[in-house]
């Protein structure tokens, strides 16, 4: 089963930046490859319900963003290292949740997608002074 493990989280200041990874592993011989996947970033907050926040497609698909952050967090993809990544500038306090990514079989536009298939355990980031 593939598996998606992020990393890169942590306790940052407003005003900072981080930069989130998804590696993922353990392909199956029939999908062997991250470009095939559209691969989406997720949060949660406590008490607040997962936040779709962005997402990359599968075969060389656009990015797409969550109105609310586009120009603060750039999504971007490395196929020859299996990672995906999330950056994130200009965090607030109010960014402080567990982010997680997730992958989905070919799906080129991920703008409407909400359900993916594999999900990796999340990384938390806390924006504090």
């Amino acid at each position: 089963q593939l598996q998606l493990v992020e990393s890169g989280g942590g306790l940052v200041q407003p005003g900072g930046s981080l930069r989130l990874s998804c590696a993922v592993s353990r392909f199956s011989l029939s999908r062997a490859t991250l470009d095939r996947y559209a691969i989406g970033w997720f949060r949660q907050a406590p008490g607040k319900e997962r936040e779709r926040i962005s997402c990359i497609g599968s075969s060389g698909g656009r990015s797409n963003y969550a109105d609310s952050l586009k120009g603060r967090f750039t999504i971007s993809r490395d196929n020859a290292k299996n990672t995906v990544y999330l950056r994130m500038n200009s965090l607030k306090p109010e960014d402080t949740a567990v982010y997680y990514c997730a992958a989905q079989w070919a799906q080129d536009d991920c703008s409407g997608l909400r359900d993916y298939d594999y999900w990796g355990q999340g990384t938390q980031v806390t924006v504090s002074s």
